[in-house]
């Protein structure tokens, strides 16, 4: 896709089409039992791989951050696949996917399904486990100390041929795109969510649904943002939390994965997107 090959997994045989992002770096079988959910109502759903992620391959581009380039992946592969538009969901990370998605192919767009929306004073520090510590592992052991990483080592167990790719890169080069997303995302940390800026949200023009986090770096007050800046976005909160660490917000979204399909359902069901309902989740 876009000279990169992607990963994909496209469920159900019929009705509108909902692509799911994870957050981080997961793989696409982090999203898979929530869009089982999905499917078992009467949707088509599209997971991905992003690149440099799960069987993905790696490629590293320093002309965009790290999300626009996953956005414009996605409108690619979209189209590809002859699905656009569709709706476009996340947690997290995959939220903003998500949100770019819209922001830079608006007519790809019909609606937004968000959760763990990221932001707040703690966010920033994502970018040491996104960026900064494969520049570290570059500057101290080359691509191979980079190969040996257990994010990178995990995209080579899925995809071996993603060990020549990394041995053959230039580690300065390598370095100057992780500082160039590093920066970004730095920059971008600064917004109501990460990603988008008021003016941004506010111009999106369809209609949102999004499920509060409640942990330090997945914040209510970044949902509370999304709900004041998008128009008519619809906000709820309590789901989850409040949690001080993110090993068990995370523990308890899987846990909520039921009632979480079931707010995006009947969100769903009430803006026409199907004639599905909340009580065939299971």
């Amino acid at each position: 896709m876009r000279g990169v090959r992607l990963n994909y997994l496209l469920l159900g045989d019929d009705g509108p089409v909902i692509a799911l992002s994870p957050g981080g770096r997961r793989p696409l079988a982090d999203a898979q039992l929530l869009a089982d959910k999905f499917a078992a109502a009467g949707y088509r759903v599209l997971l991905h791989d992003r690149r440099n992620c799960g069987a993905s391959e790696v490629s590293f581009d320093a002309s965009a951050s790290e999300y626009d380039i996953w956005a414009d992946d996605l409108q690619a592969l979209g189209e590809q696949l002859g699905i656009l538009p569709l709706y476009a969901g996340g947690g997290s990370s995959g939220g903003r996917l998500a949100l770019l998605l819209a922001l830079r192919h608006p007519a790809s767009v019909k609606g937004l399904l968000l959760w763990r929306v990221t932001g707040g004073a703690s966010a920033p520090e994502l970018s040491k486990v996104y960026y900064g510590d494969f520049i570290r592992a570059a500057q101290q052991g080359g691509m191979a100390a980079v190969c040996a990483t257990p994010h990178f080592s995990d995209c080579i167990r899925a995809r071996p041929e993603n060990r020549e790719l990394l041995l053959a890169m230039d580690p300065d080069a390598f370095i100057r795109v992780m500082e160039a997303w590093q920066a970004s995302f730095l920059r971008e940390a600064k917004m109501p969510v990460i990603g988008a800026s008021e003016a941004q949200l506010q111009g999106i023009a369809v209609p949102a649904c999004v499920i509060s986090g409640d942990d330090p770096i997945h914040t209510r007050e970044a949902a509370q943002s999304l709900h004041r800046l998008i128009p008519g976005c619809a906000l709820h909160e309590n789901v989850v939390g409040p949690h001080l660490q993110i090993d068990s917000a995370t523990a308890e979204w899987g846990e909520k994965r039921n009632q979480v399909a079931a707010i995006f359902l009947n969100f769903l069901s009430g803006i026409g997107g199907a004639a599905v309902s909340a009580a065939r989740v299971r």
